[in-house]
């Protein structure tokens, strides 16, 4: 069975891997304790999602100096088989998670584009968008969200945040609902748009999520700036 160690050397080793390797929590082991934590955990019986070669696939896919937005989600669907590492995205069947259907009637009122037909988030992660869970991992279960948000993978988070605020001259930051607001801090306001809103979730999205327009606003400020808007 592959363990999240060894994914994490894998990704270590990897040229997916080359503008974010130099972040303290890699070079401190903080994530390779988080990995040691899971691991233990699985050996104990629990499932953990996502696969371990899935979990630091926000990392992979959107390469620090490419960032140009960034979503924090809290941790993966405890759906089993529903998480694939990027924040929000789906893959599984229908019916979509509310969080994501909420989103996607979002992006459909804000810029009048059908809904896509999947949960699969990877071409916004490949365009630039940062889809990064404070926790990479999750005990899969109806009721086990949120049972990883003590691992330590919210040093994950704050590092690979601060990176960004620190290294790039445009992002738009998209935080939805208070924990990812309690993030604020680590963004650099002169330099980089931060948009917030409630959480998409059916819980609060009625309460300032729905009409917030938060991809078009993102790809105007982009394009103000002299960038490529994301084709959301």
């Amino acid at each position: 069975m592959p363990t999240f160690d060894a994914a994490l050397a894998a990704f270590l080793a990897s040229p997916a891997s080359a503008s974010w390797r130099d972040l303290s929590v890699f070079r401190d082991g903080a994530v390779a304790r988080a990995c040691a934590a899971v691991d233990a955990e699985r050996a104990a019986g629990e499932i953990v999602a996502p696969a371990p070669e899935r979990f630091l696939a926000a990392l992979a896919l959107t390469p620090l100096d490419r960032v140009r937005a960034v979503i924090l989600g809290q941790d993966p669907y405890p759906t089993p088989g529903h998480a694939n590492g990027l924040a929000f995205s789906y893959v599984g069947p229908p019916p979509l998670p509310r969080s994501l259907v909420n989103i996607y009637r979002e992006r459909t009122d804000d810029l009048g584009l059908p809904a896509p037909p999947d949960g699969d988030l990877s071409s916004w992660a490949r365009q630039g968008v940062l889809l990064l869970n404070t926790a990479l991992t999750v005990r899969e279960g109806a009721s086990k969200a949120g049972s990883h948000l003590s691992l330590g993978w919210g040093a994950v988070t704050d590092a690979a945040i601060a990176a960004v605020s620190a290294a790039r001259p445009h992002v738009v930051f998209l935080l939805w609902g208070a924990p990812a607001q309690g993030k604020r801090g680590l963004i650099d306001e002169s330099r980089h748009l931060v948009i917030t809103s409630p959480h998409p979730s059916p819980l609060s999205a009625r309460r300032g999520f729905f009409g917030s327009k938060p991809f078009s606003r993102a790809n105007a400020w982009l394009e103000g700036k002299g960038e490529e808007p994301i084709a959301w």
